[in-house]
């Protein structure tokens, strides 16, 4: 496997992108996501993915407590609907009715940040990519823009 030294982004790997772990908290909990650099294997990363990284990595603990709160909230906005679907016998276990913030540690797992290539110098996009019991086939991803959110949805939002 092919691997650089990046003079922002680290020692990265390529695997269908530039990858390397890192640790973030969320939810109060430490965990190890894949950090992925989007490029083409001859990683000629974009000028937007760099201060994307510097903007995001330099507001790490804002822009992941605005995460917090924004899956929080999209998961009170969804998840009756999933309880209904997923009936008596699922309900509880994968869609389960919480009360705070914290609780959805239990149901998240955040898997991946990913700084995509989008061919705008202009926008810095980054990509928390999580897995979810609700949605086990297409996942959750808070999408952020120039340090805002933008987006909560599916994985697909970002991918």
């Amino acid at each position: 496997m092919e691997t650089i030294k990046h003079e922002t982004f680290g020692e990265l790997a390529y695997n269908y992108g530039w990858k390397r772990d890192h640790n973030i908290t969320l939810f109060g909990h430490e965990k190890t996501v894949i950090l992925n650099i989007e490029a083409e294997d001859d990683a000629e990363f974009e000028d937007a993915q760099v201060n994307a990284y510097h903007t995001f990595f330099n507001d790490k603990e804002r822009l992941l407590n605005l995460a917090e709160g924004a899956i929080f909230n999209y998961y009170l906005a969804v998840y009756e609907d999933y309880r209904q679907r997923l009936g008596e016998k699922f309900a509880d276990k994968m869609a389960p009715i919480l009360s705070t913030k914290d609780e959805i540690a239990h149901i998240v797992e955040p898997k991946q940040l990913i700084f995509p290539m989008i061919f705008d110098e202009d926008v810095r996009q980054v990509g928390l990519l999580l897995e979810c019991t609700w949605e086990p086939e297409h996942g959750l991803a808070v999408k952020f823009e120039d340090e805002e959110i933008v987006e909560v949805g599916f994985q697909d939002i970002v991918l």
